[in-house]
């Protein structure tokens, strides 16, 4: 399966920003040196620039110099930053991953997976699988859960096909306060996208998802 980096783009945008930077530097110290001959030509004779006056302009031309090569190279490293997560983003595709979703997923044992985090402990947690039609078709009960991240596995019921259960939603509850929670789901990594300094995951039932959404890899 064909993997998504155009590391051409980013190797040219690294040579042309270094090119750039190279040029505008020396154009920088051209002017400099122009402007300081033309003001020492047109002194007055009986007035001129002291050696202190030319030392401090020569200084502040080494300091820009110095702030420029120090832009270069926090861009050189920009660049091969975006290059070090691509080559990382590579090396995900065919793995699975867990991201934010509430869509049951059968994986390779054939088993229905599904998963969640709450926000702190509940005394007791269920899941509702759904239908396509969002219809409370099973219910699986936990009991007590820590805060945290958890799975859990559905068996569908004699005579129902595990295809009918689509998605589910968890309640959680301590006492009779709701808790919080966000479903979470297991889904495959067909292809990676590398666009500047992002990095994007193409899989396969979520669709495009941001690096920083994954909240873990398997």
């Amino acid at each position: 399966m064909a993997t998504n980096i155009d590391f051409t783009s980013l190797n040219r945008s690294t040579s042309g920003s270094s090119s750039v930077a190279t040029q505008n530097q020396a154009g920088a110290k051209d002017r400099f040196l122009k402007l300081l001959v033309a003001q020492m030509q047109n002194q007055d004779p009986l007035n001129p620039m002291d050696n202190a006056q030319v030392t401090s302009q020569m200084a502040q031309i080494q300091s820009v110099n110095g702030i420029e090569k120090l832009n270069r190279s926090v861009e050189g490293l920009g660049s091969q930053f975006a290059q070090m997560s691509a080559l990382q983003g590579a090396s995900l595709v065919g793995r699975d991953v867990i991201v934010p979703g509430n869509r049951l997923v059968i994986n390779d044992a054939d088993l229905v997976q599904g998963g969640f985090e709450v926000n702190g402990p509940a005394d007791s947690v269920k899941v509702e699988v759904l239908n396509a039609g969002g219809r409370v078709i099973d219910t699986i009960d936990l009991g007590a859960q820590s805060g945290g991240r958890h799975g859990f596995e559905w068996t569908p019921p004699a005579g129902v096909d595990p295809a009918t259960g689509s998605t589910f939603r968890v309640v959680a509850k301590n006492g009779a306060a709701s808790v919080g929670f966000t479903p979470l789901m297991r889904d495959r990594v067909d292809a990676v996208i590398a666009g500047g300094d992002t990095l994007t995951l193409e899989l396969r039932n979520s669709g495009s998802v941001p690096y920083d959404q994954i909240r873990a890899f398997n």
